[in-house]
């Protein structure tokens, strides 16, 4: 099938793909220290972080710990057990598209809400999620520090992750929109200026009382509009979506999504236009597709944006047949992929 070599790659490039630029950085400075493993968010988004440690032959797993860009925290206390400890991140659902940070080693987490929970056999039959960690391994009475950071270090002159979050945040709750370099300029000051003055808070008001009321703003009009995609299936997918823009037919990926997880495709208010979504799934059977297929988009093998449907292969695109999507409403649609929607595995 057109995406089977992808997948045959294996599941932590996708992860990778998904991830776009940002990348969790594991120094060797990890196993020193004594006062506990640290997590730091360098990062221009609000993090939300699960851990996982060893306790009795079972892992513990707890989460969510909760860091504004520029914040670091003690995750694990000391003193630190020995063995292999775990991390998964997301992004704030404030945030637009969404981001994760993870790795190969499936534990179960609650999606909704803080929590603690022995790791158990199966996360279905607790009402949890699979997600899948990275794995840490520390010596005896280890600690140190793990940094969640982007392409973008945001450590020159006059740049900040604190700036880097208050500028996604601005564009994500649609105030004012904004390169995210981690330069507060003057447009974006007097943008926050306004939005403080507005809520009567005063304008020294501290960074990060700042950026909690910005991500609040910015997860409501989040939930209000756009385009999100959910895998309702028991496997990872890897999906793309088409629509019709003012400037023409437009297609877009790809989104690796893991079982019982959404992502948001687009974010701005949809028109009441056809929509079209593609995915495929890679099983120990072979890959399944989409059934009900026939509208062509063009395709890439990385990321991509691509105007236009036709002559996708003198244009050295790969033509690949999307389903049309249930109209929007209001400006939103979810789109749901269901296992009875996918055909049967074809041979790998």
């Amino acid at each position: 099938m057109a995406l089977e070599r992808w997948f045959a790659r294996g599941f932590l490039t996708l992860a990778a793909l998904a991830a776009l630029a940002v990348t969790l950085v594991i120094p060797s400075s990890a196993q020193s220290g004594q006062n506990g493993w640290r997590l730091c968010n360098r990062t221009s988004y609000v993090v939300e972080a699960a851990t996982g440690r060893p306790e009795g032959g079972n892992v513990i797993v707890e989460g969510w710990l909760r860091l504004r860009p520029g914040q670091c925290e003690i995750a694990v206390p000391a003193p630190i057990r020995e063995g292999a400890h775990f991390v998964y991140a997301r992004s704030s659902k404030a945030h637009r598209g969404g981001q994760s940070w993870s790795g190969k080693t499936p534990l179960c987490v609650d999606v909704n809400g803080s929590f603690a929970i022995e790791n158990p056999s199966s996360c279905e039959s607790m009402g949890l999620e699979q997600r899948q960690f990275v794995a840490v391994r520390f010596e005896s009475n280890g600690g140190g520090t793990m940094t969640f950071s982007e392409t973008e270090l945001y450590n020159k002159a006059s740049q900040s992750p604190e700036n880097a979050g208050i500028q996604r945040l601005l564009n994500d709750a649609g105030i004012f929109q904004d390169v995210v370099d981690g330069i507060l300029g003057r447009e974006s000051r007097a943008a926050v200026a306004a939005f403080l003055a507005e809520r009567s808070m005063p304008a020294t008001t501290p960074i990060p009382q700042l950026i909690d009321a910005l991500e609040v703003v910015a997860d409501r009009r989040a939930r209000q509009v756009g385009m999100e995609l959910c895998n309702r299936t028991g496997n990872r997918i890897l999906a793309a979506m088409a629509r019709s823009r003012p400037d023409g037919l437009e297609s877009r990926g790809w989104w690796v999504i893991d079982a019982n997880q959404c992502v948001r495709a687009v974010d701005e208010s949809l028109i009441t236009a056809p929509h079209y979504v593609f995915a495929e799934m890679s099983t120990p059977d072979g890959v399944r597709t989409l059934t009900g297929a026939s509208t062509v988009f063009c395709t890439a093998r990385s990321q991509f944006a691509i105007l236009g449907n036709e002559n996708c292969e003198a244009r050295r695109y790969r033509p690949e047949k999307f389903v049309e999507t249930a109209p929007p409403e209001d400006g939103k649609l979810v789109y749901q992929f269901f296992d009875s929607a996918f055909t049967k595995p074809a041979a790998p």
